[in-house]
């Protein structure tokens, strides 16, 4: 990943220099007037493509406007993990100056690209990324920025700027480990495209890892290219157990899933543990208010949204932050095992 600069942000006069033309012929290219040839426009977009420069829409007559907002870009808000983090975040700016511009990406990382371009030229006072994978040129033009960034959810020791999050491969190693101490052996998994949950990935590797580890090898493994939820859940338990009638233990993407999948137990006459145990990860309200409460790895949404408002207020106040902040995970032993 490229690494972050502390110089001075990239100017028009570098993206003039960098294309060979002058300023006035950048301003023209940026503004879409003027007489500027096709070749020349686009060795100015390149020139500004290579330095990730941003035009900054406040110049001019709100040149003396300062950026008052916290730029949130998260993958969905069709699921309770990330409208937890967003509660975190809008919580701990309450009473400060600071008011949060939130975009959704639908898992597409060229979508993200093209939402914190737009947003940086706003000049926000900090952008909070809930994604640790972009696309090459976004993280180029973050590098090249002073803006604090912060990725959260999921932990790398390569952050852009600064990360807030969790170990998804602990989670998942955690969870093999305390289902081959309650003595199951014929274990599968149920969750959503691996290639658009990273996360869930991660997970399930270090969950395979540890259980590898201990001498159980392939699982059954049903991933569906749909939504994840609690639909997702029901209607695919079914045919997991329909493939896999030895199983004695599944373990899932997430909590909606799980309950999904606790409710086709429910309706089939299933037994939860007797027959089948269910484990899985995030810690909702909702895995912990069944009939048999879910055994699961609860991350901190919350509090990872508070931490990076934390990370971006101190840098602001010009203080040394941590580049990694590892927010742990709790594993809560529910009745499902």
């Amino acid at each position: 990943m490229t690494k972050r600069k502390s110089h001075t942000p990239v100017t028009i006069e570098t993206v003039a220099d960098t294309a060979g033309v002058s300023t006035m012929t950048v301003s023209r290219v940026l503004r879409g007037t003027g007489n500027v040839s096709t070749r020349t426009r686009a060795r100015v977009e390149s020139a500004m493509d290579e330095l990730g420069y941003v035009h900054n829409r406040l110049a001019g007559a709100l040149a003396a406007a300062h950026g008052s907002q916290i730029a949130v870009i998260v993958p969905t808000l069709k699921s309770i993990v990330f409208t937890e983090l967003l509660a975190g975040i809008t919580d701990a700016l309450e009473g400060i100056d600071y008011q949060p511009v939130i975009a959704i990406t639908e898992y597409d990382q060229q979508k993200e690209w093209e939402m914190v371009k737009s947003m940086m030229g706003w000049r926000p006072a900090g952008l909070i990324l809930a994604n640790i994978y972009h696309v090459p040129e976004l993280v180029s033009m973050l590098a090249n920025s002073t803006t604090p960034v912060v990725e959260v959810m999921e932990l790398t020791r390569k952050p852009v700027d600064m990360c807030v999050g969790l170990d998804h491969w602990a989670a998942g190693k955690a969870m093999a480990l305390h289902l081959i101490d309650r003595g199951y052996r014929n274990i599968g998994y149920l969750g959503t495209d691996l290639q658009t949950d990273r996360s869930a990935g991660r997970r399930l590797k270090g969950f395979k890892t540890a259980l590898a580890k201990a001498g159980i090898g392939d699982i059954a493994e049903l991933t569906v290219r749909e939504s994840s939820g609690i639909t997702l859940g029901r209607t695919q338990m079914g045919t997991l157990l329909e493939r896999h009638p030895q199983l004695d233990a599944v373990y899932f993407s997430n909590d909606a899933v799980a309950t999904g999948a606790m409710m086709h137990c429910m309706a089939h006459g299933i037994s939860v543990p007797q027959q089948l145990a269910l484990a899985s990860f995030s810690g909702l309200e909702i895995g912990q208010a069944l009939p048999v409460p879910l055994t699961t790895v609860r991350s901190p949404r919350y509090e990872i949204g508070k931490l990076a408002v934390e990370r971006i207020k101190t840098r602001l106040a010009d203080r040394t932050t941590p580049k990694v902040t590892n927010a742990g995970f709790e594993l809560i032993t529910g009745a499902s095992t």
